[in-house]
């Protein structure tokens, strides 16, 4: 008889759109679960060192990046972060704001604003412009995603990554450095003219998308995490 493996995905709830992703997690391992038979998920919410140290993954939702930060640094959760980021074993995934929380160096940060550094990409806040300028697109996946040639991408006053960085660069105080390479996943390509802007890469066990696919009432890109990065990952 197979063993059930007891896993935990926790999504970070210091501010942001973390209700939607437990949402969704639970709507992608319910319907698929089948496929799950051999898993016991549970998906919580973190704010606290204890909740964090439960997690065998963890993703940063989108929202408001410099508060997550602030956020985290006044709860004298910011070194946990750090640590958990350079646990070789867990597997994390940054929405929009989550993305620049992970992220190396911040093109338009503000004052003193922390990032985590998982992985070695600058990135550039707000790189649509502000609120009105959202928009939503259906774009083709499916060469990572077996299939999804029509996943509804939403920006929301998002970020794009502007340059792929030296492992050396260290700006914020986290000496982690990502050994895997950065893969390009996504470039959107034809915005403003003839402009390719990157909106997802991965590095290893870490996923970051500047849209916000827990906002698109498509629950494919969860499970996407799951497969490729939760299962795969975990010890």
């Amino acid at each position: 008889m197979t063993k059930t493996k007891n896993i935990t995905i926790g999504v970070l709830s210091l501010q942001g759109a973390f209700l939607e992703h437990e949402l969704y997690f639970k709507k992608a391992i319910t319907n698929n679960e089948q496929q799950y038979l051999n898993y016991s998920f549970n998906i919580i919410q973190v704010r606290t060192k204890d909740q964090l140290n439960q997690c065998d993954s963890l993703v940063i939702p989108g929202g408001e990046s410099s508060t997550m930060s602030y956020i985290a640094e006044r709860t004298e959760l910011l070194p946990h972060l750090y640590n958990f980021i350079a646990d070789e074993s867990k597997s994390i995934w940054g929405t929009c704001a989550g993305l620049i929380f992970l992220s190396k160096d911040i093109l338009n940060g503000v004052k003193d604003q922390k990032c985590l550094g998982g992985l070695n990409i600058q990135v550039n806040r707000n790189a649509f412009g502000r609120q009105v300028d959202s928009f939503e697109k259906k774009l083709d996946f499916s060469e990572f995603i077996e299939g999804c040639n029509d996943f509804p991408t939403i920006f929301i006053r998002a970020p794009v990554v502007t340059k792929i960085l030296d492992g050396e660069f260290n700006k914020n105080g986290n000496n982690y450095n990502n050994p895997a390479p950065v893969e390009i996943l996504y470039k959107l390509q034809n915005y403003h003219g003839d402009k390719e802007l990157i909106v997802a890469v991965r590095q290893g066990r870490i996923l970051g998308t500047s849209f916000h696919p827990e906002l698109s009432d498509d629950y494919r890109f969860h499970q996407y995490f799951i497969d490729e990065f939760v299962l795969k990952f975990c010890k």
